[in-house]
């Protein structure tokens, strides 16, 4: 199994970024990769077990499973069910805690897969940089910092 590790801080609160990717039907307001999403059948986007529905910017289709929500632990697991990136067993974690020193959250972002034999650097940077890393560096845009 592969594991990729994304972290960063955000000079915002917990509650404020929280607010603002609670939502799983959002990435399109926050995410500059994400084209656009919607939930499958209708079912709310805060409902465990709801599906997304997005496109990439370059076209690629993914669907996700919400498989935990918390608004307490500022936390949020899916896992991919379809998607052009040729990863099975995929499951990832977003999640945020406070910084006590002064306003900003501590941010995570890790995911655990498998793959093809020989694809596990490239999609760990590709996943790492192109996926978290870019949310990271557009949550801090958007909230003012580098």
């Amino acid at each position: 199994m592969i594991r990729v590790y994304v972290s960063s801080v955000i000079d915002a609160g917990g509650d404020t970024v929280w607010s603002r990717i609670r939502d799983f039907n959002a990435l399109p307001q926050w995410h500059p990769v994400i084209a656009d999403s919607r939930i499958e059948n209708g079912e709310a986007s805060d409902k465990v077990g709801c599906i997304r529905h997005f496109h990439t910017r370059d076209g690629g289709m993914i669907r996700e499973r919400l498989l935990a929500l918390s608004d307490y632990d500022y936390s949020c697991t899916y896992e991919i069910l379809e998607s052009p990136m040729g990863v099975t067993n995929y499951v990832a974690t977003l999640k945020l805690t406070p910084v006590t020193d002064g306003n900003r959250c501590f941010a995570e972002w890790s995911a655990e897969f498998d793959c093809g034999e020989g694809r596990e650097r490239e999609l760990v940077a590709s996943i790492g940089d192109g996926v978290f890393q870019a949310g990271f560096d557009a949550l801090k845009r958007q909230f003012g910092g580098r």
